[in-house]
């Protein structure tokens, strides 16, 4: 008896330093943070500014107001005009730089809010996060309570699969009912759309829109390959993602130039529904393939430690093993990524709304940097500069309700901006260092955007973000 009570005071013991361990370190990662709480940095309470002597990209057309100043009072534009005449407000000069509205990253993965820094330090106000966990309706609340530094923050709930699509990041649904209570709750908790995921059947697919049409809640939906692709094109459905599933969906995987018009002409037919190419995504499969030593490059210092550690070397395991038994599956990856570009050409030309996404936050496709390399992927597929930047402002706009105040530069809306030193739409490669941006009309300096820059680099919350995963395992499933 006695060594079993020494066993169990050792256990609980050994237990006890466990949660010690685990307490110190959530609150080191927390108090690392500071440098995007609100209430740490005075400058951020103040949301009334007059910005001077700036060119605006308003983005409402394909025009430049020359030499303007903007007015933006409780985070919202309330003037434009070439002269504005107020006292005891700060002034921001642009020094004849332009101003746009921030981007919009329609389709990211966010692990932790150093990502929100990132995110930020390229310009990007906005982001659609697809993989609802737990963590990410608390990271919303302190954005939205003004607590924490952020981009504006919307998030699905759980990606919902079907009974024969398992996986532990994905929630399958066995019945009807089921898929119906978890649309409810999802609802209920927070979240603010659906997002539908692979091997959903035609019952549960049915059921979860109707029952989304009951919550009046909006669904972004990854194609599942037991529906027709057309299928996805529905009045509750306000996105389909992925160019990729074109391809392996709609396609059969055949680079097939009559099937695609097909799928275009459906899309044109159905004009309420977007499309969200995430081509970088794939892009960087081809990356894996053919870069040396690609899991040291320095944009990879940017990913979550822990998705790093496990998601980005299990993406570099699956491609490599796979091109042993293929020598040219480098060769068929490029070839289908520009079969994407053709397909998004198509889709722009048949007046299709295109919403710019990235898939940010798995594989080697960091947060922030990637919107870039998505919008230079549009313009090579034949879009205008002012084309492919409109993909991440004024066309989310028209999907959700919660984007509509954002994307354009005009009296009543957000104060969600850029400031970039040259005219992006003649030089897109400007918005990739940006002079300041404003969140909600809190402004954020160029010193300030690099050190979220440099913070993001040194992070090290492996365990912490190892303990939200665990919760989302053990709340969702």
């Amino acid at each position: 008896m006695n060594l079993v009570k020494k066993i169990s005071r050792i256990a609980g013991g050994l237990l006890l330093l466990i949660l010690i361990l685990v307490f110190a370190l959530i609150f080191q990662e927390q108090h690392s943070l500071s440098y995007l709480k609100i209430a740490e940095q005075a400058d951020w309470q103040q949301r009334d500014y007059l910005i001077k002597n700036v060119h605006v990209v308003p983005m409402t057309a394909d025009t430049v107001l020359a030499d303007q100043m903007v007015h933006l009072q409780d985070g919202l534009i309330v003037e434009i005009a070439s002269q504005i005449e107020l006292s005891e407000i700060p002034v921001i000069d642009g020094k004849g730089g332009y101003l746009m509205p921030g981007l919009t990253d329609m389709h990211v993965h966010v692990w932790d809010s150093q990502e929100l820094g990132l995110y930020l330090a390229n310009g990007v106000t906005t982001v659609r996060n697809l993989w609802g966990q737990p963590m990410h309706l608390r990271m919303k609340e302190s954005i939205r309570k003004g607590e924490l530094l952020g981009p504006d923050f919307y998030t699905s709930g759980p990606k919902l699969t079907g009974p024969d699509y398992p996986g532990d990041d994905n929630l399958q649904l066995l019945s009807v009912d089921q898929a119906r209570e978890k649309v409810a709750s999802y609802k209920a908790r927070g979240y603010d759309f659906i997002k539908t995921y692979n091997g959903l059947t035609p019952e549960l697919f049915e059921a979860i829109l109707e029952e989304c049409r009951i919550q009046d809640i909006d669904i972004a939906a990854h194609p599942s390959s037991a529906l027709p692709y057309a299928a996805h094109l529905r009045e509750e459905i306000v996105s389909v993602e992925h160019s990729e599933d074109i391809v392996q969906q709609a396609l059969n995987y055949q680079l097939d130039t009559a099937g695609l018009a097909r799928v275009v002409a459906d899309y044109a037919s159905f004009p309420s529904s977007a499309h969200c190419p995430t081509l970088v995504v794939y892009y960087n499969i081809y990356r894996l393939l053919t870069e040396e030593q690609i899991l040291e490059a320095p944009d990879l210092d940017f990913m979550n430690p822990l998705i790093r550690m496990v998601d980005s070397e299990a993406q570099y395991q699956r491609w490599t093993t796979a091109e042993k038994n293929d020598s040219l599956l480098a060769h068929k990856i490029l070839a289908q990524h520009r079969f994407h570009l053709l397909a998004v050409r198509k889709l722009q030309e048949a007046g299709v709304n295109l919403v710019a996404g990235t898939d940010a936050g798995i594989g080697i496709t960091p947060a922030g940097v990637s919107m870039h390399q998505e919008l230079a992927f549009y313009r090579e597929a034949g879009l205008s500069p002012y084309e492919a930047l409109q993909t991440a402002t004024v066309n989310p706009a028209k999907t959700h309700d919660f984007l509509t105040n954002t994307g354009t530069v005009e009296v009543g809306k957000k104060a969600n901006l850029v400031l970039v030193q040259s005219n992006p739409v003649e030089d897109p490669d400007t918005m990739r260092e940006p002079e300041g941006v404003w969140v909600g009309g809190r402004y954020i300096s160029r010193e300030q955007l690099e050190a979220f820059t440099g913070h993001a680099r040194e992070r090290n919350n492996l365990l912490p973000s190892a303990l939200r995963y665990a919760e989302y395992l053990l709340r969702e499933r």
